[in-house]
Formats: C-alpha cells, sequence, structure tokens
C-alpha cells in the first residue's frame, strides 16, 4: 500500500466525521450538548462506542506485538482483561448510582461534596494529567505508524504529523463534544471491529487455514498460555497480580476517570447506564480475545514467511509494536492494508477525541464552574470553552514530542506504569469518601498526601526486592499507591459533619 494510498484513505475518513460533527452539531454547540449529550444518549450507541474509546490504538497494535514478546508474555494480558471485567461490574453497581444520584456533571463533584474544595481540585487535577498523558501516549503509538509508513516519504516532520493528527481532532470536536462523539465514535468502533475480524480472516486465507485450523495452531502455537501461576514474589506475570491490578486499573482510569464516566453519564438514568456497562464489558472481554488471536498469527505468519519483527530507527531496538502494520502495509494484500489502517485509526481517534472532550469538560466545570448556574448565560462561555479545548489540544501535542523524545519501551507497559502512579491518588480519595463516612479531612492538606503517595509508592516499587524478599511489582502497583493516599488521608482526618456525609 503505497503512502498516497494511505493519505487518501485517512482524508476520505476524516472527510466523513467533519460531515457527521456538521450535521450533529449544527442546532445545537451549546456547552449542555458538548458536555453531557443534552442527557439523550442511547445507552446502546454508548456501549457501542465506549469499546473504541477503551481500547485505543494501544490495544490495536501493542497487544498483538507483545504477545511474541521475547519477555515470554503469550496470553498473559487475558489475565488483566478478566480483572478489567470485575472492575467493570464494580463500577456499574458501586460508583454509577452514586454519580446518577447526585446528578453530576463532572465526577469529581462527589469530592467536592465529600472532602472539601482543596480535594475536589485535586482530585480533578490528577485527572487532568493522567488524562493528557495517557491519551498522549496512545496517539504517539499512531502517530509513529503514520510517520514511518506516510510521511516520512514526504520529508514531513514527526512533530507536523503530530500537529496535523490534533488539529483534525479538535475540528470535528470543538463544536459538538459528547452529543458528536457519542455518534463518531459509534462508527469508528464499527471499523475497529470490524477490521480485527477479517484482519484475522486474509492472515488465516495466506496461511491456507480455516477458523478451525486457525483456532489449532493458534493452541498449539508458543504464543497461546493464558494463566501464568508460577513465581508469584518475581514473576510479572501472575494471574493474582494481573487480576488484582487489572480490577483497581479499571476502577482508577474507568470509574474514577471523567472520560469514560461522561458517556455513561449522558444516558437518561441509572438502569440504562448499568445496561450500558454490563453490555460493554461482555463486548470488551470477546474483543481482547480476537486481538491476542491476531498477535498469535502475525507470529505464525512472520515465521512462515520469515519476516523479522522491525526495529526502531532510533535505537536499534526491536519494537514488537511495528510487526502488526509491518505485515498489513508491506506483505498483505491492499484490502487487508486498508482494514487494518481504518482499524487503527478508528481506535486511535476514538480515544482521543474522548479524552479532549473529558479534559474540555473536567477544567470548563470543575475550575471554571461553567455548570453553575450564575454562569449557564455569561457572555463569551462558549467562546472560553473553545479555549479550552484548543489549549488543550495543545499540551497534548507538547506531551507527545517529549515522550517522542525519552520513550524506549513498549508502550502498553509506559501507560499502565503511569496510571499506576497518576490514578492512585484518585483510588485512594474516594476510597476514604465511599468507606469511611463518619471522617471527612483537613482539606488543605490532601495535595500534600496526593503528592507525597505517588513518590513513596515509586520508592517502594524500585526497592520491592530488597524489601519485600525478591517481590516485583506489576499493575498490582496502584493498589498500593492507592492505600498510601488512603493511610495518609486518615492521618489528616477529623470527624465529619452531617452534611459531609453522603
Amino acid at each position: 500500500m503505497t503512502p498516497f494510498a494511505i493519505l487518501s484513505l485517512i482524508v476520505i475518513y476524516f472527510g466523513i466525521l467533519f460531515l457527521i460533527s456538521h450535521f450533529v452539531s449544527r442546532k445545537d454547540s451549546g456547552n449542555d450538548a458538548f458536555f453531557k449529550a443534552n442527557k439523550n444518549s442511547k445507552w446502546y450507541l454508548v456501549a457501542f462506542g465506549m469499546i473504541g474509546t477503551a481500547l485505543s490504538g494501544v490495544t490495536f497494535i501493542s497487544v498483538p506485538g507483545e504477545v511474541g514478546s521475547p519477555n515470554g508474555e503469550q496470553f498473559k494480558y487475558f489475565q488483566f482483561v478478566l480483572g478489567n471485567a470485575i472492575g467493570f461490574i464494580i463500577i456499574a453497581k458501586v460508583l454509577l448510582p452514586l454519580y446518577y444520584r447526585m446528578n453530576l456533571t463532572s465526577i469529581y463533584g462527589y469530592i467536592e461534596h465529600r472532602l472539601g474544595t482543596y480535594s475536589y481540585k485535586t482530585a480533578a487535577t490528577i485527572f487532568l494529567i493522567s488524562r493528557t498523558i495517557g491519551s498522549a501516549f496512545r496517539l504517539y503509538l499512531v502517530v509513529i505508524v503514520l510517520q514511518r509508513f506516510v510521511f516520512d516519504f514526504y520529508g514531513i516532520p514527526f512533530a507536523v504529523t503530530v500537529l496535523i493528527s490534533l488539529a483534525l481532532i479538535f475540528a470535528y470536536t470543538y463544536r459538538g463534544g459528547l452529543k458528536t462523539i457519542i455518534i463518531t465514535d459509534t462508527l469508528q468502533t464499527f471499523f475497529l471491529v470490524s477490521s480485527v475480524f477479517l484482519t484475522i480472516f486474509f492472515i488465516c486465507r495466506s496461511l491456507n487455514l480455516n477458523v478451525f485450523e486457525a483456532f489449532e495452531a493458534v493452541k498449539n502455537s508458543n504464543y497461546s498460555k493464558v494463566f501464568f501461576f508460577e513465581d508469584f514474589v518475581s514473576s510479572k506475570f501472575h494471574f493474582v497480580k494481573q487480576i488484582l491490578g487489572g480490577i483497581f486499573v479499571t476502577i482508577a482510569m474507568v470509574g474514577l476517570d471523567q472520560d469514560l464516566m461522561q458517556k455513561n453519564l449522558s444516558c437518561k438514568n441509572i438502569s440504562e447506564a448499568q445496561k450500558n456497562m454490563f453490555t460493554f464489558t461482555g463486548i470488551f472481554v470477546g474483543i481482547n480475545i480476537f486481538f491476542l488471536s491476531v498477535g498469535a498469527l502475525l507470529y505464525i505468519y512472520a515465521a512462515k514467511n520469515g519476516i523479522e519483527v522491525p526495529t526502531d530507527l532510533v535505537t536499534g531496538k526491536p519494537r514488537t509494536d511495528l510487526l502488526f502494520p509491518e505485515i498489513a502495509f508491506n506483505h498483505l494484500t491492499l484490502i487487508p492494508s486498508v482494514i487494518f489502517l481504518l482499524g487503527l485509526t478508528a481506535a486511535t481517534f476514538a480515544t482521543t477525541d474522548s479524552a479532549l472532550t473529558a479534559l474540555t469538560t473536567s477544567f470548563c466545570v470543575d475550575f471554571l464552574g461553567m455548570d453553575k448556574t450564575e454562569n449557564l448565560n455569561k457572555p463569551n462561555v462558549v467562546r472560553n470553552r473553545h479555549l479550552v479545548h484548543i489549549a488543550f489540544s495543545f499540551l497534548m501535542f507538547l506531551v507527545i514530542i517529549f515522550f517522542n523524545s525519552i520513550n524506549d519501551s513498549s508502550v502498553v507497559g509506559m501507560i499502565f506504569r503511569v496510571a499506576s502512579y497518576t490514578y492512585g491518588p484518585l483510588l485512594g480519595l474516594y476510597c476514604f469518601g465511599l468507606f469511611v463516612k463518619s471522617k471527612t479531612v483537613k482539606d488543605k492538606f490532601v495535595p500534600i498526601i496526593c503528592l507525597l503517595s505517588p513518590a513513596v509508592t515509586y520508592f517502594i516499587s524500585e526497592n520491592s526486592k530488597t524489601f519485600f524478599w525478591g517481590y516485583i511489582f506489576d499493575n498490582e502497583l496502584i493498589i498500593v499507591n492507592g492505600l498510601i493516599t488512603f493511610l495518609g488521608l486518615l492521618l489528616i482526618s477529623k470527624n465529619a459533619t452531617s452534611e459531609t456525609r453522603f
């Protein structure tokens, strides 16, 4: 597939998104539509569209790539996915009822009511930092692919590629916000899911395998081990670590994250929101099985055809992230290449457009108070929202450029490692608010606790082999971070008044 063909397809793809954005937002581009989609979203559209937001280009490229990692990861990631599923159920049964009962636009309004203003601003700031970093990582992964297979051919610098990508996302989200994204993400998820199944079909055809033979080939390969029970202390792959990490990373990165919850809060009522979450959970687990299967088939295909894992152009190290695009663009026929590109583009831009909208919403509501009755009809309120949207687009640009200058490891591992540090304090704040009803906190000290907690967590993680008889942390590190925050809040706690016992 030539660079010109890839570029043409991307232009057509975004043309469709711009048309959808125009028709959805032409009658209503106010803040209520941007923040909450007028509280009128269909649960089944939200459930389907959330797949694209939750998976992203990271799942699309890195998860299949890591199946054949030299570390021996195989299907280890599915243990984490099972933990995710448990986390989604907890969110549906515990957090969603709370958010709907309080009729929140920003979920961090709960922290304001329960713990105070400083705690509220701290929680919102943690989200802004965490989501900006996480979304930048995800977009970075796809920009690398576009740069390597398209824009390098035209001599366009990496920074310009990033700027173009963010400008396109801004262009179709700045007016309609969540109302537009509910529709565009549904379309993008359709492309993503279709591309997974069609990719499996075309690879199987290239290997001369039918569905049952492909299943047997994956099952009998060196890539299909799912459950790891060996060496609990020093192995990151152990079942217990992965399950616990999956549960608590999901609660923090989804249930305590304005991005994913904003979509849920756009449903008409709690019943539809829970129906959306349960449906989403089932689809999420199923689609990840297929992503892992794609990974195994890619490595089987590569071994049969003598294809090596591409190396990083800067470091010269193997990049498993690039195996999927290498095979799709350079070794399969035109149609599989088109399908891969559509799936990759849909996965990443569905995540980034949603993140930009959520970041804008959080800042406008949590720091500018745009949802307050006294501010609803102020002049220039929509213009100010547009300025915030531009500012976050530019901030994400800077983060991606910075990350590109230092990254030397798998994007999947990097995202969840960063999440363990940035989302941990949110976990501690909500646990304290939900489970210590008789107490509140000395509010002004909360930012200090939330800064110290990740630092202490990092120290423990770096010295865990010494402190805990060789124990190595993986994603379950977020539990340690949340616990340290929780204990810190207990140290600065005081008796709660009747108004703060919610």
